[in-house]
């Protein structure tokens, strides 16, 4: 199903998100609607220097982490393909551990996910218990 990106959508596109109101709802909302409009591979390219452009906008170049992008975007295009959901906020209901930023825990360790390398580079996951 191809859509219309919502206006919040369209901002974020050309990196004109205030991020002091970009909640995490929104990166999902946002990514939801990416993902139905492009794919896994145009969003996940647009979606990744979008967040990137917006964190050096704001000053906070080192808020940016590729690993924690590509990650929750496969899990949010992973889950988009495997629950049976009409819309958005059906999607939310039915996926509510997405709206946990801790989630990313159950397959990272938090050194390999801040690392500085997990910043530059996407770092597949590792056994958070090894």
């Amino acid at each position: 199903m191809k859509i219309e990106l919502s206006e919040l959508a369209q901002k974020f596109e050309i990196h004109e998100i205030d991020p002091s109101s970009f909640r995490h709802i929104d990166h999902i909302g946002v990514a939801y609607e990416m993902f139905h409009k492009y794919g896994f591979q145009s969003t996940s390219i647009k979606y990744a220097e979008a967040i990137e452009s917006i964190a050096i906008k704001a000053g906070a170049p080192d808020k940016f982490n590729l690993t924690i992008t590509l990650a929750f975007l496969s899990l949010i295009a992973e889950r988009i393909h495997t629950t049976d959901h009409s819309s958005f906020d059906e999607f939310i209901s039915r996926n509510e551990d997405l709206m946990s930023k801790g989630i990313l825990g159950k397959l990272y360790s938090k050194e390999r996910l801040q690392s500085d390398l997990a910043r530059k580079m996407f770092l597949l996951p590792t056994n958070p218990d090894s």
